[in-house]
């Protein structure tokens, strides 16, 4: 009695791995952390973060736009410690609202990256701009904003 041949595949099964064990094994992070971070996500959280503890304390900065800018209108990449006039380049500003904008804080990745030589030093800085911005903006001094303002 013959036995029937199953019928074959028009299309070759694709190889997981290469003949020598090697090649796609599985992921190499958990699906709910991000394969990579680029420098100016990384930035703009350390932002939003401390954005969102000031928040806790002053609710009215829920109407304010934070905003991060890599330099404070140079046209390179090259951000110098003081500008042709000798002056020094700032780290963040404030802006009023004006013009049907609402309130903004504006920081500056760049120059704040240069002044910093590790992640928790550059969370520090970013967190002293922004509480010395909000305090300019609200018309407040520093260590009202943040009572530990300085002490880090």
């Amino acid at each position: 009695m013959d036995t029937p041949v199953p019928p074959r595949q028009s299309e070759p099964r694709p190889r997981r791995r290469d003949r020598h064990g090697r090649g796609m094994r599985g992921p190499i992070a958990p699906p709910q952390v991000p394969l990579s971070v680029t420098r100016a996500d990384a930035f703009v959280d350390l932002v939003y973060d401390s954005r969102d503890r000031l928040e806790r304390r002053w609710p009215q900065l829920q109407n304010v736009d934070f905003i991060v800018l890599e330099v404070p209108g140079f046209g390179t990449d090259e951000v110098p410690d003081t500008d042709a006039d000798g002056e020094t380049v700032p780290l963040g500003r404030a802006v009023p609202a004006a013009g049907g904008y609402r309130d903004r804080i504006v920081i500056y990745r760049r120059p704040v990256e240069i002044r910093t030589k590790s992640r928790d030093e550059r969370a520090l800085l970013v967190h002293e701009v922004v509480v010395e911005q909000v305090a300019e903006l609200l018309g407040l001094s520093p260590e009202s904003v943040d009572p530990r303002y300085g002490q880090d």
